[in-house]
């Protein structure tokens, strides 16, 4: 399983951004897809997740302000983020756990990163 991300870029404060991700290859099931976002020497950190069957978490950071949405049928997940703030800058990565998985904890799938930048 291959993830393609695409969208971020540049946007004012308060403005609005969108991510998108394919699940590609041989996918039976995804679990779960989210974003990830890692600034410079930071630890990857979550953004949102969101299972199969439509369960979702946000950071705190993010809640209410950035919505996540999946489509099963094509394997893609969606993100939409408003209210922008130079504090949401860093490098995103769309994240899943595909099915079967036989080692849990060791079957996550990330796709490139892509940049999303925020300027005051």
């Amino acid at each position: 399983v291959q993830l393609q991300a695409s969208g971020g870029g540049l946007v004012q404060a308060g403005g609005s951004l969108s991510l998108s991700c394919a699940a590609t290859g041989r996918v039976i099931s995804i679990a779960r897809m989210g974003w990830y976002r890692q600034d410079p020497g930071k630890q990857r950190e979550l953004v949102t997740g969101i299972t199969r069957s439509g369960v979702i978490k946000y950071a705190d950071s993010t809640e209410g302000r950035f919505t996540i949405s999946r489509d099963n049928a094509k394997n893609t997940v969606s993100l939409q983020m408003d209210r922008l703030s130079p504090e949401d800058t860093s490098v995103y990565y769309c994240w899943a756990v595909p099915l079967p998985c036989f080692t849990p904890g060791d079957c996550d799938v990330w796709g490139q990163g892509t940049l999303v930048t925020v300027s005051s």
